[in-house]
C-alpha cells in the first residue's frame, strides 16, 4: 500500500539518537551510530521524530510500505522495556548523572625538572552536550548554568576552576549545529526549571555569537529573565571581556 512513512538521510544523521527517543512506537533505532527505521510496520507516519532531529535528517514521504501494525508495536515496546530493565540508564553514554564532588585541594606533583599542579574535575553532571541533556533533569533545579562554546575549554587553561565550578554545564557549537534548536531547548530548560543564573562563555570568533543569541532569545521566548553574564575568550586563551 502507498502511505506516509519516515525517511532518514543517513549522510545527514549525526548519531545523536534524539529521534529514537522521540519515537513512541520504537520504529527508529541507532545502528552503527546512525538512525535506522527498523520496520515499516512500526512507523505510523505521524512524524513525532521530526522536531527532535537537530540536523534535518528526517522527513515524511509517501511510498509503498507495509501497513502500520499496532500489535507488533506493542510487542516491540514490551521487549524494549524488558531490555531497558537490564540496563536502567538506556544508552550508558547519555545516561543522566549528578556528580557529587568533595572539595579537593590542588596537589603539586614533581615531574622531571618541573612542578605542576594536578587539579580535580569540577564537572557536576552528565551529559554535557546541549543536544543530549534532558530538559527536565533533576540537576537543573535552582542551578547556576554555564552555556559554553565547546572550543572555550580547550583555549582557556583554567576553565574548570573559573567557569565549571559550582555550575551545571552545557556545551555546543553554533557554527556546526542548529542554533535555533539550541534556542528552543534552552527555552524549554528555562520554562521547566528554576534557573538561578546563566553564564555564557564564547570564543572571540564571529560565528560564536550564535550561542549568545540562542541564550538571549531563549530567555525572551520562555519569558524567564535571570541574572546573565557573558565572557569572551581569545583564540590565544585570554579572557578579553
Amino acid at each position: 500500500m502507498i502511505r506516509r512513512i519516515v525517511e532518514i538521510n543517513e549522510d545527514k544523521c549525526n548519531g545523536c539518537g534524539l529521534c529514537a527517543s522521540a519515537c513512541h512506537e520504537g520504529a527508529i533505532k541507532m545502528v552503527n551510530g546512525k538512525a535506522k527505521l527498523i520496520s515499516d510496520e512500526y512507523c505510523d507516519g505521524l512524524g513525532d521524530c521530526l522536531p527532535a532531529c537537530p540536523v534535518d535528517a528526517i522527513k515524511i514521504v509517501e511510498r509503498e510500505a507495509m501497513e502500520y501494525n499496532e500489535e507488533l508495536v506493542k510487542e516491540n515496546m514490551e521487549k524494549a522495556k524488558k531490555a531497558k530493565a537490564t540496563m536502567p540508564c538506556g544508552c550508558p553514554g547519555t545516561a543522566e548523572r549528578k556528580i557529587e564532588r568533595a572539595p579537593v585541594a590542588a596537589k603539586k606533583v614533581e615531574k622531571a625538572d618541573e612542578a605542576y599542579e594536578e587539579h580535580a574535575s569540577e564537572l557536576r553532571q552528565w551529559p554535557v552536550q546541549l543536544k543530549l541533556v534532558n530538559t527536565k533533569a533533576s540537576f537543573w533545579d535552582n542551578a547556576d548554568v554555564l552555556v559554553a562554546a565547546d572550543c572555550t575549554a580547550y583555549a582557556y587553561a583554567g576553565f574548570h576552576k573559573d567557569f565549571i565550578k559550582d555550575r551545571v554545564t552545557v556545551i555546543g557549537c553554533p557554527k556546526l549545529d542548529d542554533a535555533k534548536f539550541y534556542e528552543e531547548k534552552l527555552a524549554e530548560i528555562l520554562k521547566s526549571n528554576r534557573i538561578k543564573s546563566l553564564t555564557v562563555v564564547r570564543m572571540e570568533v564571529p560565528c560564536c555569537g550564535g550561542i549568545v543569541s540562542a541564550v538571549k532569545n531563549a530567555m525572551l521566548s520562555a519569558q524567564v529573565i535571570v541574572p546573565y553574564r557573558e565572557v569572551t575568550i581569545s583564540t590565544d586563551g585570554r579572557v578579553i571581556s
